[in-house]
């Protein structure tokens, strides 16, 4: 095995948060509650009702959407020769970024919302770049010398930032 290859960390992350899935499926409830009621039998779910095929599409939609969140998944690894990144399914293999490509980076501490609209695929305000990310509030920032940026969203900051540190690359903790 190729030791530039060594795995020294990774971290697989889902959305799991309660709330989101509390939304989802109670969004799908109601959708498939107005499709029976609608549908098979045969009374209007309310007054400015969609169509029957209206209906059965938004409830097909929304349940795709819903099943969309099964799948997606962040997929993080620190290797000796960078930093690979996989958001699937919006990433079907996984991108390597490495360390002759990155500037400098930090684990730190980021504000979601403010910087970058929420969780998940994300593109950044003010110049912030890209993020991936499915929760929490802190990551791997990375400034590659391009000038792009790239927020790799994460859950064991110290975990992470200890590693980037045996690999001798001065990482900057803030958080």
């Amino acid at each position: 095995m190729n030791s530039s290859n060594e795995t020294l960390f990774s971290e697989k992350q889902r959305f799991g948060q309660k709330w989101i899935w509390a939304i989802l499926i109670g969004a799908n409830l109601i959708f498939f509650y107005g499709v029976f009621y609608q549908v098979f039998e045969r009374k209007s779910f309310d007054d400015n009702s969609m169509s029957n095929m209206q209906l059965i599409t938004a409830s097909v939609l929304m349940f795709l959407f819903t099943l969309a969140f099964l799948v997606l998944k962040l997929e993080t690894y620190i290797k000796k020769d960078g930093i690979y990144v996989r958001f699937f399914p919006f990433h079907l293999t996984v991108r390597k970024y490495s360390w002759d490509n990155i500037q400098r980076f930090s684990v730190r501490q980021y504000d979601p919302i403010s910087e970058y609209g929420g969780w998940g695929f994300r593109f950044g305000f003010l110049k912030k770049g890209m993020a991936f990310n499915v929760s929490g509030n802190k990551g791997i920032q990375l400034v590659l010398k391009n000038g792009s940026r790239l927020l790799i969203g994460t859950n064991k900051p110290e975990e992470a930032s200890e590693t980037l540190q045996k690999l001798k690359l001065g990482s900057n903790v803030n958080y």
